[in-house]
């Protein structure tokens, strides 16, 4: 079982993130990845409705007949994407009002739905929660990392407008590098985004492949050699 939990963490995160390797969920990534805040508030969206949806998934998959499944699993992730909107709403309302149509358009998101019927409608409940929890980690990682960079790179601060999720007294979170900087637009722009993006996808290949490169060695030096 633990062998079974590493997996699902590792491709999670890295051999089958969501962003860097399915290449799924582009759109509001690159769309409200201006600042760190922005892809912190819609990570954390999503992979709430990872785990939700997969919860209740794999909780009904035994009850749920295949050819009502997929109107089913859209209709859970509806339900719990609009709980969640509210809830925004409610508590984050200037944060809801920055990320707008993309709150309700996770719905859409093509990974919750894959995830809904590749794993989660064939796995227990504590490994289905799991899946939900790692992908929606590594899709949120991937959020903050871009966002981080494109808030550094085109504005010269880091954490600007934390008090929209932690309140007032994290205005002190905020980074200003320079008084000076004048800014990069081009980061802060659509472009920006897709070449932030393709960065950290050449760099995850590069990482990727190093690593396989160091194992076949590994193996290759722990061959015995023949007489």
């Amino acid at each position: 079982m633990a062998a079974e939990h590493l997996k699902i963490t590792q491709d999670g995160l890295w051999n089958n993130n969501v962003a860097l390797v399915q290449l799924l969920g582009l759109c509001p990534l690159l769309a409200v990845t201006g600042s760190f805040v922005n892809g912190l508030g819609l990570g954390l969206a999503t992979m709430m409705t990872l785990i939700l949806s997969n919860t209740c998934v794999s909780l009904i998959r035994h009850w749920t007949r295949p050819e009502v499944r997929i109107p089913i699993f859209v209709l859970i992730i509806a339900s719990i994407v609009t709980t969640i909107e509210l809830a925004m709403d409610a508590w984050f309302h200037e944060l809801y009002m920055i990320l707008g149509i993309f709150i309700p358009l996770i719905v859409t998101n093509c990974s919750i739905i894959a995830r809904a019927e590749a794993f989660a409608s064939r796995n227990p409940v504590v490994d289905s929660a799991l899946d939900g929890f790692m992908m929606g980690l590594g899709f949120l990682l991937v959020l903050v990392t871009l966002g981080g960079l494109r808030e550094i790179i085109g504005q010269g601060t880091l954490f600007a407008n934390a008090h929209l999720m932690f309140g007032e007294s994290a205005r002190a979170l905020e980074l200003r590098f320079s008084d000076h900087y004048p800014g990069f637009l081009l980061a802060v722009l659509p472009p920006g985004a897709f070449m932030g993006l393709s960065l950290l996808i050449a760099l995850k290949n590069s990482i990727g492949r190093r690593s396989k490169q160091q194992q076949t060695a590994s193996l290759a030096s722990a061959e015995p050699v023949n007489a």
